[in-house]
């Protein structure tokens, strides 16, 4: 019997070290520089966000009726461009880098993550703010951070996985508000899928080089600045549960009304993507009359507002409702924009309503307790809920009670709207609804302009 040949030895033989050595090494360095990155990308965003917003309430005062005409007029102009050059960059970003996430190659994935979809997200966002829009940075933040981190992967030859898109976005978190472990939690309750070892050391090297980055750049700040005092058990027995239901309520029922009017099978949905410069119109005219009224309060993110509440200066409590229904009409519109902002400042307003109930020593923690149940309520997160506030505020030592606040937020949330909100408002970004985004011009696009 003639014996086979046998195998040659080269084939069995394992991959040198050398060479995962090599890949691991050019991993590290492409990580490196996308942290570096993201980090001066999200500080010139935040840079340009604040002039805008400050510009847009300079010629409020300067004439109070412009917003009645601006605002309108820039949701129709930044619609427009949105939908005929940029429909990757609608909306908040977040369910963009979720959609790529879970399938990080192909075409789809490339416009979502695009340097051109980057360039867009930044300068739409500005020139919404500009026009008053009732949006965030924090969201476009995450987008922009994530793409950046794909494209430096790409321009390295490091391959791209679910991992590469989870830790770019995490340090787009973690910039934008300067709060390091938040990037890591948002990570692991909204962007990952299969949050493994490798991606996890991945995410916490990216965070931390784009924090420090940034933080030698901008310096050590506190996003809303640090919350003194403490609350005795009394208040948090009362407060905890009245922010954590009132607020988790409320923020459920804005991902409802958003899901309904914007998401991939909502009831309106289609009736509003069919005609965007309208819809886009009403919005605007809906925002511009709330800035007009409210004298300018509801304008841009909502963080001076915010601020005021939770260092105990007082707000109007008119403020928290009409900032929802401003947020819920620029998300509604189709402009890009996130909501991470706009629903901290619902939620101090949230939390300014009960605050005649305690003694006013308390105010600025009662507040941070009503944004605690309100952006629960709505991102369906109240771990990453927990840690931005915390970290954004210095408020370490109300946790406990901010846990609380969170967990019955989810809870009230999920009892108005089963469904998270990124969750659902990725559905529209798979990749058979994303083809139009990729090559506009080639194949026409039949899917609402989900914000």
């Amino acid at each position: 019997m003639a014996l086979l040949p046998r195998k040659p030895a080269f084939l069995n033989a394992s991959v040198p070290d050398e060479l995962v050595s090599t890949k691991d090494w050019g991993r590290r360095i492409a990580t490196l520089v996308s942290a570096v990155l993201i980090a001066l990308a999200a500080l010139l965003f935040a840079m340009l966000g604040d002039r805008a917003q400050a510009q847009f309430d300079a010629w409020r005062q300067a004439v109070p009726w412009l917003p009645l005409v601006l605002t309108p007029v820039t949701f129709v102009v930044v619609a427009m461009l949105t939908r005929r050059y940029a429909r990757e960059a609608r909306g908040s970003g977040i369910p963009q880098v979720m959609a790529v996430g879970r399938k990080p190659h192909g075409r789809a994935a490339r416009a979502l993550l695009s340097l051109r979809a980057a360039v867009a997200k930044i300068a739409l966002t500005v020139a919404s703010l500009l026009g008053g829009a009732s949006v965030g940075r924090e969201g476009p933040t995450v987008q922009l951070a994530a793409a950046i981190m794909v494209n430096v992967h790409r321009v390295l030859k490091v391959r791209i996985t679910s991992g590469v898109v989870i830790a770019g976005g995490a340090a787009g978190v973690a910039a934008a508000f300067n709060t390091p472990l938040a990037g890591i939690a948002f990570a692991i309750e909204e962007l990952a899928v299969a949050y493994e070892q490798r991606v996890a050391v991945m995410v916490m090297g990216a965070v931390m080089i784009a924090g420090l980055t940034a933080q030698g750049l901008a310096g050590d700040y506190v996003y809303f600045g640090v919350l003194h005092g403490s609350l005795p058990l009394t208040s948090v027995l009362v407060a905890a549960p009245l922010a954590g239901l009132g607020g988790g309520l409320l923020g459920g029922l804005f991902a409802r009304l958003m899901l309904a009017l914007r998401g991939p099978e909502g009831r309106w949905s289609a009736r509003l993507g069919s005609r965007p410069m309208l819809t886009a119109l009403v919005c605007g005219l809906i925002v511009g009359v709330l800035i007009f009224l409210t004298q300018g309060q509801v304008a841009g993110t909502g963080y001076e507002p915010t601020r005021a509440m939770l260092e105990g200066e007082g707000g109007d409590l008119w403020f928290g409702p009409a900032k929802f229904l401003a947020a819920l009409a620029t998300s509604v519109s189709g402009i890009p924009g996130g909501i991470f902002a706009p629903s901290l400042a619902v939620g101090a307003g949230v939390g300014e309503l009960l605050t005649p109930l305690f003694p006013p020593e308390q105010a600025g923690l009662i507040v941070v307790l009503g944004m605690a149940g309100y952006f629960t309520g709505v991102v369906r997160a109240p771990l990453t809920a927990v840690i931005i506030l915390g970290e954004a505020t210095g408020s370490s030592h109300v946790i406990l009670p901010l846990f609380a606040t969170a967990l019955i937020g989810d809870w009230a949330g999920s009892l108005v709207c089963k469904e998270r909100l990124y969750h659902a408002l990725a559905r529209d970004f798979a990749p058979d609804k994303v083809q139009a985004a990729a090559r506009p011009k080639a194949v026409s696009y039949s899917g609402p302009d989900v914000a």
